[in-house]
């Protein structure tokens, strides 16, 4: 054998090797969303409230309670979460959204909301008008994508 092939061999090996780990972490990765997902279900009430602000904050600007920040990964912390300030009851707390949400919740209105300890998973009752959300431009490329495709008569890629 050669040398080109021999180092062939060594990159082959070590990509089946990544290839195997990063599956076994995915599973036990996706088990893990689970469990919290089925613990957050447990968890959930609706809760009336005034959302006063929302925000994307960092961890440790967000006036989250100090536990919290504690818990959360090291590599988590310089992260930006979405941060919602809302009056429940007659206490005012920061409470963490999630992000498929965020962007639909009004702020400076009355909404239902359903909690899981301070992460708020969906907006229910939204009093007064419904908030238009505006569309994200879409990119040079996928337009160029999209026009190439109605041209060759294939549905659009969204």
């Amino acid at each position: 054998m050669s040398t080109w092939q021999i180092v062939l061999l060594v990159i082959l090996a070590v990509l089946i090797i990544t290839l195997v780990v990063l599956y076994f972490l995915g599973k036990k990765a996706q088990k893990k969303q689970e469990e919290q997902q089925q613990q957050i279900n447990a968890m959930k009430q609706t809760v009336s409230m005034l959302i006063i602000d929302k925000k994307r904050m960092k961890i440790k600007e967000s006036g989250l309670p100090q536990a919290v920040i504690d818990q959360t990964p090291k590599l988590m912390r310089g992260s930006k979460l979405p941060i919602v300030k809302a009056k429940v009851g007659p206490q005012i707390l920061s409470l963490v959204s999630d992000e498929k949400i965020f962007d639909s919740i009004p702020v400076k209105k009355e909404v239902k909301a359903v909690v899981s300890g301070i992460y708020i998973t969906e907006v229910k009752g939204l009093h007064g008008k419904q908030p238009v959300v505006e569309k994200k431009k879409k990119g040079f490329f996928k337009n160029m994508v999209e026009k190439a495709q109605e041209k060759a008569g294939a549905k659009p890629v969204k």
